[in-house]
């Protein structure tokens, strides 16, 4: 069998930008945290950022990367949650993906992405920053633990809390109905992708477009 031979890539070799660039197309689909902050003059912010994902369930924390302006300044939301120390997370699903993607624009710190770009800010159960009501799920976290690299600050924030969107979770057996959810995530590039073509394995190893999660 004649073997064809990979494409070998010393990252040594390459700057921080070509290196980001192979990354952030191959490691994917990226779940999408549209992230809601307070700022000093208490303006809420939202921003999108897909360098997110979960940590760990005990505790309940989760993982946010921000990366620095090429001159070193920071990020509303890097500056906001050093300050203050309190996030929301939130997950977009397709009927707020253009508003979601609009949140990623330069907007000046005083002027709100949320009523830039029409999304509705609701009070939070325990944190200072708004939920979205769009939103199909929010996490209000505080500040857990700060990581900084030369080019970013990558937070890692405790949820307090969670809120659904009615109908999504049975709180009497902690299942998601999946059916009737959603989510976007990043792909390579400026691409975005669906959730909604699933499929499971069974214990024979054989893939299936049917699954008993999505059946409860």
């Amino acid at each position: 069998m004649n073997l064809k031979a990979n494409t070998e890539v010393n990252f040594d070799n390459l700057t921080a930008y070509q290196r980001y660039k192979l990354m952030a197309s191959l490691i994917v689909p990226r779940p999408i945290a549209l992230v809601t902050t307070i700022g000093s003059s208490g303006v809420a912010n939202a921003a999108p950022f897909s360098m997110f994902n979960m940590l760990g369930e005990d505790p309940p924390i989760l993982m946010i990367s921000i990366n620095k302006h090429s001159d070193g300044k920071l990020k509303d939301t890097a500056t906001n949650i050093l300050d203050n120390g309190e996030f929301v997370v939130h997950i977009s699903d397709e009927p707020m993906v253009e508003k979601m993607h609009a949140c990623g624009e330069a907007f000046p710190s005083n002027i709100s992405e949320l009523t830039a770009v029409g999304l509705t800010p609701v009070p939070s159960q325990c944190v200072r920053p708004p939920r979205i009501q769009e939103a199909p799920v929010s996490f209000e976290c505080v500040l857990d633990e700060t990581l900084e690299t030369l080019s970013r600050y990558i937070f890692i924030g405790k949820i307090k809390w969670l809120s659904a969107r009615d109908g999504l979770i049975d709180t009497e057996t902690w299942r998601v109905n999946l059916r009737d959810y959603s989510p976007v995530a990043r792909f390579g590039a400026s691409y975005y992708i669906r959730t909604s073509d699933r499929f499971s394995i069974d214990q024979e190893g054989k893939s299936s477009s049917e699954s008993q999660i999505d059946s409860l």
